[in-house]
């Protein structure tokens, strides 16, 4: 995928307002020297523009200087006969009447690319979608976590897009955690406290125009419980229409303890999502966990492992902006889930050292977790090595939940008449399909290293692609339920087979057939094709009981907490 620049926020915003504020300006006769950006930008705003002349004389540099902002200096640029200034968009109509100006365009802001983290938005091509005047605006996204503040990075034109904020914890106090202000930056930040002349990095959510709610389900130590999570998936859909939620964020989870269809927080997922909305789950942080001999494999946690909702495994962009070269983050829980045997995960997106939005230095990750500061010169000139007050590094599966989530989003402003199924299929079906067979991840802490192989049941259906979701046109049925992840039947030694009902999409037809949506190298008509002999837990009879069996094993966790939040899970 060819490199594409993050655009500054602001000069986005000028190139979507032309029909509005065409008029803004009185244009001399014959073709304007201004740029079509700068036609539309409204009066008495700030703006840096490049000045080109035939050839300027000193009385023009003159009187650039007299209409630049003064703690902003001008830029001459000999090799062009130009100058760079910021200045008032009303003094815009003077180099239109000067006969020395050839052009004047924007000075747009140009991003390095030479960096180890945050091309979560690039690795599935949402800069496409914003080319396309996409994002996110009029969607609302309940986010189900810990509380998120608004820092800058959550405000619109008509002032903050974080319009509710709700209290569902039974602690009954706001202590500030963390987590979920950086799950909505990933989801719909703006990147307001990273744009302007002083920053050389923007950090942008997937859906920078989206409407967020905070339904507040953690205290401030990251732990809530069932009944928490439940009051606030409840008051979300009460408040649907009211604010258009077409999109729930659930980046939280516990271990599985019983089947789906009586689990009272799968129960609450799926509510969601015949009440209309898409619902989009961290898969868990387990893929590590071989206690049980099953090499991660049946670690989904839940609400992830209802087969309604969307669940979400983490990719580590590895520091690059294109994703042929992305892996699977070794932690990333694993299908099939217990008692149930649903495939799991169902996408996979960026979560690795993931840069976004920090609510405050106050939070307690601010305080728990040093080592993920972000210095301020890595995305500003100035600051030095002082850590960042405005964003902070997270890792795990609850770092790419919002990424699908913001997906959808744009899908959704696109597309508003899909249901929750039809978005879930054309994001499985569209998702970029080539890994390699498996890759080996190093832990930077304790050195060990784990083996991870690229089939359904680590990938799904593979890496969520926004331009190829935004470019399909394949619907899928409407029915609620129709793309429900189907289940899967093992035999004594192994052999797995997809199970896919009557009424469901997958394997319907040729359009949705199960090899098209999980691709070639993972399915073959309805049987899994196993890279290796150790997965799946069927290189032992514990292993395979385990995954396989129609009980779950004993947990020892059962706060509904993200690992991510207690461990640190970055790799490199």
């Amino acid at each position: 995928m060819p490199q594409v620049s993050k655009k500054n926020s602001g000069f986005r915003k000028l190139a979507l307002a032309g029909l509005l504020l065409g008029a803004s300006f009185a244009m001399a006769a014959g073709p304007s020297k201004l740029s079509k950006e700068l036609a539309s930008v409204p009066k008495g705003q700030w703006v840096k523009v490049i000045v080109q002349y035939h050839a300027p004389t000193d009385q023009d540099l003159a009187d650039a200087e007299a209409l630049a902002k003064s703690d902003e200096p001008t830029k001459r640029l000999g090799l062009i006969n130009s100058v760079s200034l910021t200045l008032k968009s009303d003094s815009l109509a003077s180099f239109e009447s000067n006969p020395n100006v050839a052009h004047v365009s924007v000075d747009h802001q140009i991003f390095q690319t030479s960096t180890t983290t945050d091309f979560y938005d690039q690795a599935v091509n949402a800069p496409y979608a914003w080319s396309s005047g996409l994002t996110g605006s009029g969607i609302g996204v309940a986010v189900i976590d810990s509380d998120i503040i608004d820092q800058g990075d959550f405000s619109g034109a008509n002032g903050s897009r974080l319009v509710y904020g709700g209290n569902f914890n039974n602690d009954g106090t706001n202590n500030d955690f963390g987590h979920g202000t950086h799950v909505a930056g990933i989801l719909a930040g703006d990147g307001a406290n990273s744009t302007g002349s002083k920053y050389t990095k923007t950090f942008t959510g997937i859906a920078p125009g989206a409407t967020v709610l905070s339904f507040r389900v953690l205290d401030g130590l990251g732990v809530g419980t069932d009944s928490d999570v439940i009051a606030g998936i409840q008051e979300a859909i009460k408040m649907q229409s009211s604010y258009n939620i077409r999109v729930m964020n659930i980046s939280l989870g516990r271990p599985v303890f019983e089947s789906y269809k009586v689990d009272p927080l799968c129960q609450a997922v799926e509510s969601a999502w015949k009440s209309g909305m898409v619902v989009v789950v961290a898969a868990g942080n387990d893929g590590r966990d071989n206690s049980f001999k099953n090499d991660g494999y049946g670690t989904i946690t839940a609400p992830g492992n209802d087969p309604y909702v969307i669940t979400v495994g983490a990719m580590k962009p590895e520091g690059t902006p294109q994703r042929t070269d992305d892996l699977i983050a070794s932690y990333s829980s694993k299908g099939p889930t217990v008692i149930d045997h649903i495939v799991k995960p169902d996408l996979v997106a960026p979560g690795n050292l993931t840069i976004s939005t920090l609510s405050s230095t106050s939070a307690a990750l601010y305080s728990l977790f040093p080592q993920d500061h972000l210095a301020m010169n890595y995305y500003s000139t100035m600051g030095g090595a002082a850590s960042s007050p405005s964003y902070f590094i997270l890792s795990g599966t609850s770092m790419a939940t919002p990424v699908v989530s913001g997906a959808a989003v744009l899908l959704l402003q696109q597309n508003p008449w899909l249901t929750p199924d039809q978005v879930k299929a054309r994001l499985m079906k569209t998702a970029y399909k080539t890994f390699p067979k498996s890759s080996v991840a190093v832990d930077p802490v304790t050195g060990i290293s784990y083996t991870d192989y690229y089939d359904i049941f680590t990938v799904g259906a593979g890496y969520v692609d926004i331009e190829a979701a935004l470019e399909n046109e394949d619907t899928a049925f409407s029915t609620i339920g129709a793309a429900a992840s189907p289940a899967v039947v093992a035999n004594a030694v192994g052999n797995v087979n997809m199970v896919t009902g009557s009424s469901v999409v997958w394997g319907t037809s040729v359009v949705w057939g199960t090899s098209v949506v999980w691709g070639t190298s993972v399915i073959s008509g309805t049987s899994l094709i196993s890279p290796s002999s150790v997965v799946w837990g069927t290189s032992t009879v514990t292993g395979f009981s385990v995954v396989w069996g129609t009980s779950a094993p004993t947990a020892s966790a059962t706060a509904l907490a993200d690992d991510a939040t207690v461990s640190y899970y970055g790799e490199k």
